[in-house]
């Protein structure tokens, strides 16, 4: 899915599982991006009136900005999932973590005065939502035939992963990503603890995983067991 932030135009993936029983989002795209998320729902045959959770990988506002638009075109109760340490920046009891006041002025500061009012109101008064249930590390949602959580802090304090047990998929969030084809680390530039994050790829190893998918990047399926191994003895 296409996005723009701060001009720069990047491709973020935000995650769909569904079987006969259970639809569940994973993150959900930037403010005004529910749009998008819809309309491919719509092209896979998922209805929107079976989503049922939405699980949120973490705080940053590529991850919440859809949020609040899908609560209120949801024609159903969606129950929101995140860690407890993310949870007071997403219901909006504290300011997100890397949107501080300081750091909001000098982003806009670098934006044409047409878009800065809209980013001025996006930065300042992010979509917000209440969390109806915390999940930690090691608990398995009984979901698509299961959903284990693995707690990787780091990117932010509250930043999880998923591993969607049938089909040996990790959801990475922004534990990892993809560039150039190939499984990297946590990107420093949007870390908080580069050495917290690090660590916590070792939790990976302790999975039997085919298919990696990073909210930054993408797919990454070669061989994902050893590059994880790698990464792991890297740190």
């Amino acid at each position: 899915m296409n996005m723009d932030f701060m001009g720069r135009q990047m491709v973020i993936h935000p995650t769909l599982i569904w079987d006969n029983d259970a639809v569940i989002l994973v993150d959900t795209g930037m403010p005004g991006q529910w749009p998008q998320i819809r309309e491919a729902m719509d092209k896979l045959g998922v209805p929107l009136g079976k989503l049922g959770e939405v699980i949120l990988t973490h705080q940053d506002i590529d991850h919440i900005g859809g949020l609040s638009d899908i609560l209120k075109a949801s024609g159903r109760k969606i129950e929101i999932l995140a860690h407890e340490a993310d949870r007071p920046y997403i219901e909006g009891a504290k300011p997100l973590i890397k949107m501080s006041p300081e750091r909001v002025a000098k982003m806009l500061e670098t934006l044409p005065e047409e878009r800065r009012k809209h980013a001025e109101a996006m930065f300042t008064q992010p979509p917000k939502a209440s969390v109806d249930r915390t999940i930690a590390d090691g608990e398995t949602l009984p979901l698509c035939g299961g959903i284990t959580v693995i707690f990787t802090p780091g990117h932010t304090p509250g930043h999880v992963s998923l591993y969607v047990n049938k089909s040996k998929t990790l959801i990475a969030g922004d534990a990892m990503v993809v560039a150039d084809g190939q499984l990297l680390g946590p990107n420093p530039q949007a870390t908080l603890d580069m050495e917290t994050a690090t660590k916590s790829l070792k939790q990976f190893t302790q999975y039997d995983i085919e298919t990696v998918l990073c909210y930054h990047g993408g797919i990454y399926s070669d061989n994902a067991n050893q590059r994880l191994e790698e990464l792991a003895r890297s740190q």
